[in-house]
């Protein structure tokens, strides 16, 4: 069993990329489309949080907590 202590350690640097990923995906949308609606925004913020341990997992670096 891993702690909880362990599993923040683990997932800290994997929320901060997502967070980045977000706002750079938000900003590159905002620069070729023009201003996005909240539901759009949220969309992709969506897409992106859920689509990333998938990702993540694929390329190999997805933290142990996330290893089924």
């Amino acid at each position: 069993m891993t702690s909880a202590t362990e599993k923040v350690r683990q997932l800290a640097p994997h929320w901060a990329v997502m967070f980045v990923a977000m706002f750079v995906a938000l900003a590159a949308v905002d620069r070729v489309v023009g201003g996005l609606g909240l539901a759009a925004s949220l969309g992709l913020v969506l897409v992106i949080a859920f689509a990333y341990p998938f990702v993540v997992r694929a390329l190999g670096v997805a933290p142990p907590v996330w290893q089924r």
